[in-house]
């Protein structure tokens, strides 16, 4: 990406060119790194006709698609009812699952479906390793589901995986499997968010492991990462993807309940722009304090100096906070090693302390 285009992003857009739209977070698995640590719903959801609502305004601000997780989405009753009205109003729908509900019949009535993408979540290359994080049966489910998606004639489901010291051992299997069902491979960065506050370090890649990840990724065209790696970038030639922290600028994420909050990996009330409740969802976006001191920073006062700086913007910013440090700090995983000198986080298996003081949201204005 050009420097021009990176500013434009950096100062934020009109709407969100990422936007994840959690519909539940009820969940008939309990991950042991789920970033929302889904499990039950909140009765208070929005409704069918609040998220239909919310889905014109996606399509009056030219959103034209939305990333549907939770939770699992397809424990929702009126599921189908969401995505259809989304896709036939012309707002694209990726929706992420952990396959369970997508028997023969659902599987074709999703294949019938234009602007769709269907994303099933696998940890491991085998029912042990995938099991041990997603729970007895999970891996089983997935590719059940997969296999009624390549019978249905589904085109070209996503087998999404979380980098984890396991999952990056097996990267080949793992694309095995993909090719095996027709899918493709989609690998994203584990965060310590959620219930993955408390596995992430025993759960996150060595620093080894990171430049290994980094090694297989430059040389598969076919994978998608979804820019989880940009840290990794000034291990060599940047990766496909923004490059940058994009929370609040061109990235947010809307909860089951409608609050709005910076990214889906900042799921915390410091991260809080307000609820489409009370204010439109486009305001909100455009006129959000909280977004605004972020679209109005160049980046870590720390890594400005940095001469890998244009390649990562100082790293992920809920890294940074959910591992207890600043956002002027390095991002812990930082490839040249400088987050280490912000926090004892050696081999990344050191204890994580959560700090919810406002101050850490505090970042240099230098415009």
């Amino acid at each position: 990406m050009n420097g021009e285009l990176r500013d434009q992003m950096r100062r934020g857009l009109a709407s969100p060119i990422c936007l994840t739209w959690e519909i539940t977070y009820g969940c008939n698995l309990s991950c042991v790194h789920c970033l929302s640590s889904s499990g039950k719903r909140r009765p208070d959801e929005l409704t069918t006709a609040e998220s239909k609502t919310l889905i014109d305004r996606f399509r009056e601000m030219s959103i034209f698609y939305v990333n549907i997780g939770g939770g699992e989405p397809m424990i929702r009753r009126d599921f189908f009812e969401i995505i259809e009205y989304a896709t036939t109003n012309r707002v694209g729908v990726k929706f992420s699952t952990n396959g369970s509900r997508i028997d023969k019949d659902g599987a074709r009535r999703l294949a019938a479906m234009d602007y769709l993408d269907v994303q099933i979540s696998i940890d491991g290359h085998d029912r042990e390793s995938n099991d041990a994080i997603r729970g007895d049966g999970a891996f089983e489910m997935a590719i059940r589901a997969l296999s009624n998606l390549k019978e249905a004639g589904f085109d070209t489901p996503k087998i999404s995986v979380v980098a984890t010291r396991d999952s990056v051992e097996h990267l080949d299997g793992l694309d095995a499997i993909a090719k095996e069902y027709g899918a493709q491979l989609r690998i994203t960065r584990l965060r310590p968010s959620g219930r993955g506050v408390d596995s992430y370090s025993y759960l996150n890649p060595t620093s080894n492991q990171q430049h290994r990840l980094y090694q297989w990724l430059s040389g598969r065209s076919d994978v998608l990462t979804g820019d989880s790696f940009f840290h990794l970038s000034p291990l060599g030639e940047p990766l496909d993807g923004l490059n940058m922290c994009g929370a609040g600028r061109v990235v947010c994420l809307i909860d089951p309940v409608g609050d709005v909050y910076a990214c889906p990996f900042t799921i915390d009330d410091n991260f809080k722009a307000g609820n489409i409740r009370d204010r439109d969802f486009e305001e909100i976006w455009q006129g959000s304090p909280l977004f605004q001191s972020f679209r109005e920073t160049e980046g870590p006062t720390s890594c400005t100096n940095c001469s890998a700086f244009a390649a990562c913007n100082g790293g992920c910013m809920a890294t940074k906070y959910f591992t207890g440090l600043s956002l002027d700090d390095p991002d812990p995983d930082c490839a040249k090693g400088l987050g280490a000198n912000s926090k004892d986080l050696q081999s990344n298996t050191a204890l994580i302390t959560i700090s919810r003081r406002p101050q850490r949201l505090e970042l240099s204005h230098q415009r």
